[in-house]
């Protein structure tokens, strides 16, 4: 009797053991339900609050103060426009070569390549036999016609008085004739000092520019037309555009261009247009002129044009340039005006670039965008330390 008391007492607590273990279970299982649940609304509530964080506010003295101009994005025209192949040349009405006229030797040079020199500075002086029997010429050609010219036609006849007046005037236009400028015979005729006729002679710069080139040495002999400087004015640049010839009327001299080197945009316009083909590329050159402040561009690099042609037919969402900003994913954004005063990015995509303006998706028509003063806006936002995920 006492055995089977036993064995009944094990079998209740081995029943109570199993119940407790199964409510635990359940109690597990419902706390690991409810867990997401609660997690899910406790992400949905920092997810509201992170947009709202996503924002940057600002008074009117602020906006004021930061330049901030807002527009309402409108379906506008798209410029119409060509593009072309080109290669950057010099601009050649800016441009001067200074060559000897007669065959000299090089006995001193005054610039180097790269330097800046002005109209009439000295670039180098030459020495030649030719010079010095020219310049002895007109000194002996200057004191007879002083002479013959003092006397008058009533002592001289009147045969000598016209070939010494001739003699002396051969003589002076021989040596300007030979790169002698005018200054330079007026003080030797003056001084007339017959040792000055030495055979040397200075060349000037005829412009004010850049010297590209220089390829001579000191002791050269040169011949006449032997480029020893190359000057140019570097402020304007040309472009030598190649433009099927079947889109030709479109183009106008005076039109708007723009040009992509390297990984910049430079805006132009058209300066001429040529009225021949081009032999090799059987296309029509268009020359586009730029300017080119700070010496950017340089001649021989290849670039592509992109010539105006008016506006068409079609419309878009356009965008100044400036209002565009790269967010901190690499993408492109424009900060949106949500409330008056406040101001929340939104990323867009660029579908094509303008002069000015690019063309863009990914808002609405009526968006009130920040078209002035973005970066300011943007680095208000990156002040308060919340990075940019737009999705």
């Amino acid at each position: 009797m006492k055995k089977h008391n036993t064995a009944l007492f094990l079998l209740l607590l081995t029943l109570a053991l199993g119940a407790s273990a199964s409510a635990s279970s359940d109690h597990g299982h419902d706390q690991s339900t409810e867990a997401p649940q609660h997690q899910e609304a406790n992400e949905g509530h920092n997810h509201e609050h992170g947009d709202e964080e996503n924002r940057v506010h600002l008074n009117d003295e602020q906006q004021r103060m930061a330049g901030i101009l807002v527009e309402t994005l409108s379906l506008r025209a798209i410029p119409d426009e060509i593009e072309a192949p080109g290669e950057l040349r010099l601009n050649s009405y800016a441009t001067s070569q200074v060559t000897p006229r007669i065959e000299a030797q090089v006995t001193q040079r005054y610039a180097r390549l790269g330097d800046q020199v002005k109209k009439g500075q000295k670039l180098a002086t030459l020495s030649s036999a030719d010079m010095a029997e020219a310049q002895g010429a007109l000194i002996i050609a200057a004191r007879e016609w002083q002479r013959v010219k003092k006397l008058g036609l009533k002592v001289v006849s009147e045969q000598r008085y016209l070939e010494s007046r001739v003699a002396y005037q051969q003589a002076w236009a021989k040596l300007l004739a030979y790169g002698t400028t005018r200054e330079q015979i007026d003080r030797l005729v003056k001084s007339g000092d017959v040792t000055r006729a030495d055979g040397s002679f200075t060349l000037f710069s005829p412009q004010k520019g850049t010297i590209i080139r220089d390829e001579f040495v000191i002791g050269q002999m040169v011949a006449p037309g032997d480029l020893l400087f190359e000057i140019t004015d570097e402020s304007t640049i040309w472009v030598e555009a190649h433009v099927n010839p079947e889109l030709m009327y479109k183009v106008k001299p005076g039109a708007p261009a723009r040009i992509l080197a390297g990984d910049k945009w430079y805006e132009g316009k058209v300066l001429q247009i040529h009225h021949a083909l081009d032999e090799t590329t059987r296309t029509m050159r268009i020359r586009i002129e730029l300017p080119n402040p700070g010496d950017h561009l340089h001649p021989g690099q290849f670039v592509t044009a992109r010539i105006a042609l008016g506006e068409s037919s079609n419309k878009a969402l356009m965008l100044p340039k400036e209002a565009i900003l790269r967010s901190p994913d690499g993408d492109w954004q424009v900060f949106v005006e949500k409330e008056p005063g406040e101001f929340e990015p939104v990323e867009i995509e660029i579908l094509r670039q303008l002069p000015r303006n690019a063309v863009i998706k990914g808002l609405p028509p009526g968006t009130r965008v920040v078209v002035q003063g973005a970066f300011f806006i943007q680095s208000e936002l990156a002040k308060s330390g919340f990075a940019v995920h737009n999705h």
